[in-house]
């Protein structure tokens, strides 16, 4: 077949029943059709670039007039096409990617009178690369007068009016790509987030940490209090869990003479969706042996107003109508101190058990088979935590809610463990970790009977796990810190699904 045959036969292909389209969608069909009937190359393996647009505006746009056209300076740089304003036999459009725009002039006596003609087969959308001189206009717009185009991509939709086409916001999730094309800025939101994944890999690498990745699929969910998604695996004949924690593996490999261990990868909980919860969702956990519960907080501090102080170039960090300081050190508080400074609770109810447990029913009632300790820890999440803004360690929680920690040596019913509360929200948690094989299997039976009883997050049984602590885990500190929710503080965003690039959603 002849490459003009081959260019018409694959721009009827992309064609469906024309009932299906819009009148605007029709018209970009021909249009394409006329571009294969010019052997127009329709599908372009590739494009010799000499700048991005970001190039161009960082590089240039400091440039006067008379500096520009001293240099000379002759680009080829690619774009979508998301303005154009003809003017007879001149044209001046705009290139966008997803960090800024380029304007581009073009004029029929410089490129030609077939060329600009061809011009006008392009739509808004259009992919295109655009050679030339860069100049500025009398408006001092920095613009690329064309000597040349090349077509690179069609856009076969009309994209969304600017102002009024994309507010919403299910719809911006649903379509990740068209709401990075038509609202730029939220790809900074992403640059962010990629930045601070950057800085904690350095920073772990540089304190002697290795970087490990552990299983997604488990033959038995555990490391966290959480209902689990499964799936079966057809060779072996066995269910499987999608992973809800790495801790288990984590602390296997402490056990095996790791001193010091990272993983950031994807956790996965069958549970309900929020601004701060997302059924799949980025966490990083690390392990420290010879340490605890109180290193895990020095070096979580030295982490987060590091990174802030790298990447944001400040140690205040503003988050909806508040101002959150990460000078350090940072607030610590027991768990018993804060519900009774801030749940609203008269202290002396806590001494009614029963009661606590009925009022912690009435604020979950989804929840099944509520012990004391489960039920403070409703009236934690639920009473307490929104009060948190400014970042607080909250220390010794239950024992009874802390089934892989330590109890602390002072009062066996309390944990060694830490939940970093930071604008309302958990952004990590922390143990010195239970080390004694024989107290982990007591501890797990307990979560079994949980489970029984109804508690459907209540920890499973691994006793592999339970086997290789009885080769010796050492005092060890470890911890997870959620990826999402730190970049929705850092980025000032009150959602997770806004920091999320492919947030799940219910299908339409």
């Amino acid at each position: 077949m002849s490459e003009k045959k081959e260019q018409q036969s694959k721009a009827s292909l992309n064609k469906t029943e024309d009932s299906n389209k819009s009148d605007q969608e029709i018209v970009r069909f021909e249009k394409m059709e006329k571009l294969a009937r010019e052997n127009i190359n329709l599908f372009p393996h590739n494009v010799k670039k000499t700048h991005s647009i970001i190039d161009v505006i960082e590089g240039f746009s400091s440039l006067s007039k008379e500096d520009l056209e001293k240099k000379n300076v002759k680009v080829t740089v690619p774009g979508r096409i998301i303005s154009i304003r003809r003017m007879g036999r001149a044209t001046f459009f705009h290139i966008a990617d997803c960090r800024s725009r380029l304007q581009a002039y073009l004029k029929e006596d410089k490129v030609g009178k077939k060329n600009y003609q061809l011009f006008s087969l392009f739509d808004i959308g259009d992919i295109i690369s655009v050679e030339g001189v860069l100049f500025k206009t009398r408006t001092e717009e920095l613009t690329v007068l064309a000597d040349s185009f090349t077509f690179l991509a069609k856009c076969f939709h009309p994209l969304p009016e600017k102002w009024h086409g994309l507010q919403d916001v299910e719809l911006r999730y649903r379509k990740r790509y068209l709401d990075l094309i038509m609202n730029p800025a939220e790809s900074e939101v992403f640059r962010l987030r990629s930045a601070m994944i950057a800085y904690i890999r350095k920073f772990f690498d540089q304190n002697g940490y290795i970087e490990v990745e552990t299983p997604m699929m488990h033959s038995v969910p555990g490391g966290a209090l959480a209902r689990p998604f499964k799936t079966f695996h057809n060779a072996l004949g066995m269910d499987l869990y999608l992973r809800i924690a790495p801790e288990l593996y984590l602390k296997r490999l402490i056990v095996g003479g790791f001193e010091k261990v990272y993983e950031i990868n994807r956790n996965f909980r069958n549970e309900g969706i929020s601004s701060e919860h997302n059924p799949e969702f980025t966490m990083l956990e690390f392990y420290q042996a010879y340490s605890d519960y109180f290193d895990m907080m020095e070096m979580t501090e030295e982490l987060i107003h590091g990174m802030s102080l790298s990447i944001l170039g400040t140690e205040d960090v503003t988050f909806g109508d508040n101002t959150i300081s990460l000078k350090r050190p940072w607030k610590r508080v027991t768990y018993k101190e804060a519900l009774a400074s801030y749940s609203g609770i008269a202290p002396a109810r806590f001494e009614n058990k029963a009661g606590i447990i009925e009022l912690a029913g009435t604020l979950a009632p989804d929840k099944k088979g509520l012990s004391y300790g489960k039920a403070l820890d409703i009236i934690f999440d639920k009473h307490v935590k929104h009060n948190l803004i400014q970042p607080t360690f909250v220390i010794n929680p239950p024992k009874e809610v802390s089934p892989l920690a330590k109890a602390t040596e002072k009062n066996p019913d309390e944990a060694e463990r830490f939940e970093l509360v930071m604008c309302g929200m958990e952004i990590a948690n922390a143990f010195s970790e239970l080390s004694d094989p024989a107290e982990q299997k007591k501890r797990f039976e307990q979560q079994e009977e949980a489970r029984k009883g109804g508690d459907e997050d209540a920890h499973w049984i691994d006793t592999d796990y339970i086997h290789s602590l009885e080769y010796g885990l050492p005092p060890t500190g470890g911890e997870g810190i959620g990826i999402d929710r730190l970049v929705m503080i850092f980025a000032n965003r009150k959602s997770i699904r806004e920091v999320i690039l492919f947030p799940l959603l219910r299908q339409k």
